[in-house]
């Protein structure tokens, strides 16, 4: 990083202590706007890098909820409202047990990029809680968020704040956060969540948004290089929503996808992932992911290991955070990995980038290629506005031209600065000028 740019990391680092996350995505954002930077002298003139840096607002509050039991219990409930330069904050919600402020931070400073790379009219922000939903019941999620919102709704609204779902926060749990807002405020605003139910003003696509959206951006990868998904051995990470539709879309698109993981270790189907059973066991029965080889007696269930051993042409990491690391980036590229696609955020470490990159292993950044499900989002709230309801093959569509575009901007604007075939810098770029530009617009706020 150049020197100035490098004394802004050092401050974000000294304001910030204890949040290593958060310093990892300023890091790799700042790392990769040098051209930009010497290109417009003004955005330095304007301190925009330290304004991107600082959140506009942060809200931590506590949440008390009740039992099954009649036990009381308190969670920590936060809500980051990072950048608003292009439109209204919009982000998820993450009700997980490793949520912690800088967590918050560095999803609502990645969402910033990412929802600048759509190209619609949205901001950055997130939130979430200590929380875990999993082994809850579903009169005790509901008392959770009920109590959530309670707190949350006086910070939220169509025109100022618009939370989505994340991990530990799907249809059941927006069902919930929806009818509590409308309860309190005593106005039935569509707009001020999405991933909402079809039944009361949700979009199509949105639950498959994400997982599709990666493929999409990895088909157009594939594309420039005139290759294609047909044919292609693929392993993805994690069983939720979003590795769910990753699969579903590969599997149409031509590619087998032989290895998905859970917590606890991964399943290795040859044959290509029984997607009718995988819904089955991780949406309707909430089981472990070792569960499928009692139904598919050829498949292998491995424990206590790295899904990214098994070899594979596609590698779509859709669980967690700084789940490649160098070791499983080493392995990638021994089992003849060409191409690392992010579903998730942030799931894969510097020093993995640095591996897959050294191998000449394409590698696309979550900020680009998991923007679909805010993008689909966008699309929610635009059709919440004009009280408009589209059809899946119609959203499909938008999706699909979205992650074209995307691609289009972070494979240009890399051309642009000198360096072809990074999408890093790409995205970063790309992203990074167009909210520059709206804060210079804007003057001092």
């Amino acid at each position: 990083m150049p020197e100035t740019v490098e004394t802004v990391f050092a401050n974000v680092v000294k304001r910030n202590p204890g949040e290593p996350e958060f310093h990892q995505a300023v890091r790799e954002v700042l790392e990769s706007i040098g051209p930009a930077l010497a290109r417009h002298p003004e955005y330095a003139h304007a301190c925009v890098i330290e304004r991107i840096c600082e959140p506009e607002r942060q809200v931590i509050f506590r949440v008390p909820w009740e039992d099954d039991h009649g036990r009381v219990r308190v969670n920590r409930g936060f809500r980051v409202e990072f950048n608003s330069a292009l439109g209204p904050f919009k982000g998820g919600l993450r009700f997980h047990p490793s949520v912690y402020l800088g967590i918050v931070k560095f999803l609502g400073f990645e969402q910033i990029f990412k929802n600048a790379l759509t190209g619609l009219p949205i901001g950055g922000g997130k939130g979430g809680a200590d929380f875990d939903p999993k082994g809850r019941s579903d009169r005790e999620v509901m008392r959770f968020c009920q109590s959530f919102m309670t707190e949350l709704y006086r910070h939220i609204g169509a025109q100022t704040d618009v939370p989505a779902g994340d991990i530990g926060v799907g249809g059941r749990e927006i069902g919930y956060l929806f009818g509590q807002y409308k309860r309190i405020t005593n106005r039935y605003e569509s707009g001020v969540l999405t991933g909402k139910g079809l039944s009361y003003g949700g979009a199509q696509v949105r639950r498959e948004a994400t997982g599709y959206g990666a493929v999409f951006f990895a088909e157009e990868m594939l594309k420039q290089t005139g290759d294609s998904l047909d044919g292609k051995r693929v392993v993805v990470s994690g069983s939720g929503n979003v590795a769910i539709y990753a699969i579903e879309k590969v599997h149409q698109l031509g590619g087998t996808v032989v290895a998905c993981s859970d917590s606890d270790g991964y399943v290795l189907d040859e044959k290509g992932i029984d997607l009718a059973l995988l819904r089955e066991l991780k949406e309707e029965r909430r089981a472990r992911l070792d569960d499928y080889v009692r139904h598919v007696p050829h498949a292998v269930a491995v424990s206590g290991r790295t899904v990214w051993e098994v070899p594979c042409d596609l590698a779509l990491p859709c669980a967690t955070q700084n789940e490649i690391g160098g070791a499983e980036a080493a392995a990638l590229v021994a089992g003849g990995c060409v191409a690392v696609v992010e579903g998730a955020n942030m799931p894969t470490t510097p020093e993995a980038v640095r591996i897959l990159g050294r191998a000449g292993v394409r590698f696309a950044p979550g900020k680009a290629a998991n923007a679909g499900g805010v993008a689909v989002s966008a699309l929610e709230m635009q059709q919440n506005a004009s009280r408009d309801s589209w059809t899946f093959a119609q959203s499909e569509q938008r999706l699909r031209e979205t992650m074209r575009d995307i691609h289009a901007r972070c494979w240009a604007t890399a051309e642009e600065y000198g360096l072809p075939g990074d999408y890093v810098a790409g995205a970063n770029i790309n992203g990074f000028r167009r909210v520059a530009e709206a804060m210079l617009a804007h003057g001092l706020v």
